[in-house]
């Protein structure tokens, strides 16, 4: 069953706020990482460069859950538990300069480090909620 982000805490996947991914390991171990995301039509969008752990773990399985803690108020986050509905290498480099330009104020991703430009490929994954839990 879809459920939507509530309105109160839609200000965590609007402003810059770096989130923790969780994805599974081939051998069921959870494996953490801090990302960059946005809501979007009811999804969130998650970006990263093909090959990379999460990348895998996304592609072999497709249950995900992303942690978002108030960086003003400990006490206040969501997990929002879901599952990955669709990956784009399409939208790969758009997305990743929109995450730049919201988290660092810079719509080019690659500005900082011009050596991985164009020696990796970017991929977007929409995940899309499940389960919410709020504090």
């Amino acid at each position: 069953m879809v459920v939507a982000i509530p309105e109160e805490f839609l200000d965590l996947f609007v402003k810059p706020v770096v989130v923790t991914l969780v994805t599974v390991m081939p051998n069921g171990q959870p494996q953490a990482t801090p990302i960059w995301t946005d809501y979007v039509d009811g999804y969130l969008r998650i970006n990263t460069a093909r090959g990379r752990q999460k990348d895998k773990n996304m592609k072999r399985d497709a249950k995900v859950t992303i942690l978002a803690i108030d960086p003003d108020d400990p006490y206040r986050w969501i997990e929002v538990r879901g599952r990955i509905v669709d990956e784009s290498e399409a939208t790969g480099l758009e997305v990743i300069n929109a995450l730049s330009a919201k988290y660092r104020n810079e719509p080019d991703y690659y500005k900082r480090n011009e050596a991985r430009r164009g020696k990796e490929t970017r991929v977007t994954y929409l995940m899309e909620p499940t389960k919410i839990t709020t504090h």
